[in-house]
Order: structure tokens, then sequence, then C-alpha cells
């Protein structure tokens, strides 16, 4: 019986900027996040593999300096950029990742060709982007991943919590405000990853995700985004996830690994293996975030335990549906 395909993606997930929020701005996030969607759910209209479905999602996700991944990554304490990307192919189990790169244009077409072209799964730095660069990818200077915006974000922080790495962006909102955050969700108190997960017609899962990491963070960290089981999953026979938040915690838990392991174990339906990571296990060890999921009967799930979260999901034959608040 032929699976009526869905996608779904995240742009990240935060407390909220109520105040300093403008409709337009809300527009903006919406009408992205709509055009994403849409370009995933046509891949999966003409026939394409869930696999290709998220991967042109985070594509586009990366190309959208709205979204910390790509163009638009936040900066390290140096003033630098390292962007890491995963993909996961649910039929296989194969995987492919990388992390710590700054020329790759798109990480999660990188992430693909470790995936698809070589015998192992995790590249790293300079032999990552040499990787990319044997596999004919598209390399740019550093400077194409810089915005305005984030060099403010950064010299921000640095100001007003040198010793911070504001986990993109957690910790508490500043004190001191130069202008006030005028996005949706707070620059400041943002976990900014973005992911796709998705089932095509055959019932086939797959799942990616990428980050620009956290503004100010010390130089070489990596967190959840680029690692199997904790940022990134799918499998047939459960789930595909692709999480949000405090990268060390997710880390921890395991995150995505796990709404696939209380699927498989303990028979929860995807809704509630997900409610039980989000809302339980993460927040006992002060986990902050949020993740998307399908399986392979076409249910989702996007539960976050933050204000907000960006996040939208989209059925083939019906209107894309995004949404940032509760």
């Amino acid at each position: 019986m032929k699976q009526q395909p869905v996608i779904a993606i995240h742009g990240g997930a935060g407390a909220m900027s109520r105040a300093a929020m403008s409709a337009e701005q809300e527009g903006k996030y919406i009408a992205a996040l709509e055009d994403i969607l849409r370009a995933g759910q046509a891949v999966l209209a003409q026939g394409g593999s869930a696999l290709d479905a998220v991967t042109e999602a985070v594509r586009l996700l990366e190309d959208c300096p709205l979204f910390n991944a790509g163009h638009g990554a936040v900066f390290t304490s140096a003033g630098t950029h390292e962007l890491d990307a995963s993909i996961m192919d649910g039929a296989t189990l194969r995987s492919g990742a990388i992390a710590n790169v700054n020329c790759v244009r798109n990480p999660v077409l990188a992430a693909r060709k470790v995936m698809e072209n070589s015998k192992h799964v995790f590249f790293v730095g300079e032999g990552a982007e040499n990787y990319a660069r044997e596999q004919g990818l598209e390399i740019v200077d550093p400077s194409y991943f810089s915005t305005e915006a984030r060099r403010e974000q950064l010299l921000r922080v640095q100001r007003e919590q040198p010793d911070a790495a504001v986990l993109d962006h957690d910790g508490q909102a500043m004190v001191a405000r130069a202008q006030p955050a005028a996005d949706p969700i707070d620059a400041d108190r943002k976990f900014g990853t973005v992911g796709a997960v998705a089932v095509d017609a055959q019932g086939n899962l797959a799942a990616a995700t990428s980050t620009g990491g956290i503004t100010n963070k010390q130089v070489g960290r990596v967190g959840d985004a680029p690692l199997i089981g904790a940022g990134c999953y799918a499998a047939n026979a459960t789930c595909a996830v692709s999480t949000t938040g405090t990268g060390e915690m997710f880390i921890r838990m395991v995150a995505a690994y796990d709404v696939a392991a209380q699927m498989e174990y303990r028979g929860a339906t995807l809704e509630q293996a997900a409610a039980s990571v989000v809302h339980e296990k993460l927040p006992r060890i002060q986990g902050k975030g949020g993740l998307i999921a399908v399986d392979a009967q076409g249910n989702v799930t996007l539960p976050f335990n933050t204000e907000g979260m960006y996040r939208g999901y989209a059925r083939v034959g019906e209107a894309p549906v995004a949404s940032i608040y509760r």
C-alpha cells in the first residue's frame, strides 16, 4: 500500500521576543518555512525519495540567512564559522556527517556525499573540507556565511557575557541590548539548528540536520547536530528524527535515537516517544529545545519545551502548515 508522503522541517527553538516582534518579521519566517516545505513536498510529489526531500529542504534552510546554518551561521569566539551536518537513510541505516567546516557552501550535501561515496560515516575539519572538494561540491570563502546581524550578536555576547557560549542562543537574556531583538524567537535565547524528516510513497524514512553551532562557542566544539543518534536518526522500523536545542544535553540523552528506541522496545507511539524525550527526560538535565519526527505510517509530531520553535510540515496534496508559537 502506497504511503501519503509527508515532510516536516524545523529552524530552531527558543524563547520568544514578543515585545520586539513585528508582524512583518514573523511573516518572513512563516513564508520562508512554507516555501521550503513546498520545495520538499514537490520532491515527494514527483515520486522522489525521502532522502532527496530532506536533502533539498535542509539545503534551502542552509541558504536562508534567517536560520543558523550555512549562510547566516553564528560566529565562534574567534569570529570564525564552524558548520556541522548529518543525514541518515532509514531504509538502509546508512548515514553521513561532517563537522567544523568553514568553506563548504552546503554542509548537508557534504554529509550526503560521505554517506553515499565513502566507506566512513563522519569527517571533521580539514579532512571534511578536502573530501567535499574531491566530491565536486561548491567551496566558498568563509565570509559567505557571515551576516551583519550574526556579527552584532557575537559582539553583544562578548561585551555582556564574555565567558558565555550562548547555546544558540540560550543562556540568560542579555541585560542590556543595543537594540531589541527583531526576530519572533529572541536571537540571544534561541537554539539554532535546522533539520528535516520525511516519509516517501514507498514508506522509506530519512532525516537530516545542519547547524552553524553556538554563538561565542570555543573553537572546536561540536554539538548534537552531526551526531547520529543525538541530533539525527532514521530507521524505517521506527521513525525519522531531527533535533534542535542545548546540544550537550541532547548528546547526553542520545535524544534522537531514544525516540526510536522507545517505539521499538516499549511499543510507544511516535507521539508518546517524542513527548517522553522532550517533556520528561531532557528537562531532568536542563535540556531545552525540541524535535521533529515522522514514522512510516505518515504520523508527524513536533514537540518542544521552549516558548517556540520554527517548524512546519506538508503532506503531498495538502497546503503546508508552518508555526512558531505553542
